[in-house]
């Protein structure tokens, strides 16, 4: 005697159980995926690469620079102000505040990476990670020696200035130099001191 082989309809199953049955078949094939990210999970990341032109200041020239700058500056305030009458025989000092600046031009290049992850229990957490890295921009000279680009340089700025003259004893010349020294190097008048030289 021969079983009979019974159909099984879709009318039988139903529909909750055919959809139940689906997601586990939809289930088991994505566990058999290797290298599939968790759903608990998901990472956002950007990254951004901006090359910019930047400037640095940099601090220049040696001790022996610096001074020659400031011995062409005392000789040469020295010789204007012995050619004007009533001054007479001139000494100039000069002190610095700091020393030569170049500005020198760098290529700033920012990398940013946002990374934006959510667990299954609904939470979120974002973190940034920000990567900088500067190139100098180098020029060959006519020598053939690479050398950073300078936009410019930057003179030290001027501390202080003492000037003794024969005629420093007479109000009038005195002003007369505070004010020449003002119009020279745009400094204050309390930054420029008028003495009268030893006969």
């Amino acid at each position: 005697m021969e079983k009979e082989k019974k159909k099984i309809t879709l009318k039988e199953i139903g529909p909750a159980r055919l959809v139940m049955l689906l997601m586990a078949g939809i289930f088991l094939v994505l566990l058999s995926i290797p290298n599939l990210p968790s759903f608990d999970k998901s990472t956002k990341k950007t990254t951004e690469n901006s090359g910019t032109a930047v400037v640095n200041t940099v601090t220049a020239g040696t001790k022996d620079e610096t001074k020659l700058y400031v011995t062409d500056l005392e000789e040469r305030l020295k010789n204007v102000l012995m050619k004007v009458e009533g001054i007479g025989a001139v000494e100039v000092m000069i002190t610095l505040k700091g020393s030569k600046e170049e500005i020198i031009l760098k290529d700033e290049a920012n990398t940013n990476e946002s990374v934006n992850e959510a667990d299954g229990e609904g939470g979120s957490r974002n973190s940034t990670k920000t990567e900088q890295n500067d190139t100098t921009i180098m020029v060959e000279g006519s020598d053939g020696v690479a050398r950073p680009y300078i936009l410019k340089e930057i003179e030290p700025e001027l501390e202080g200035i003492l000037i003794i003259a024969q005629g420093g004893g007479s109000a009038v010349i005195q002003s007369e130099i505070i004010e020449a020294v003002q119009v020279l190097f745009g400094v204050p008048s309390h930054k420029v001191k008028v003495m009268k030289m030893n006969s």
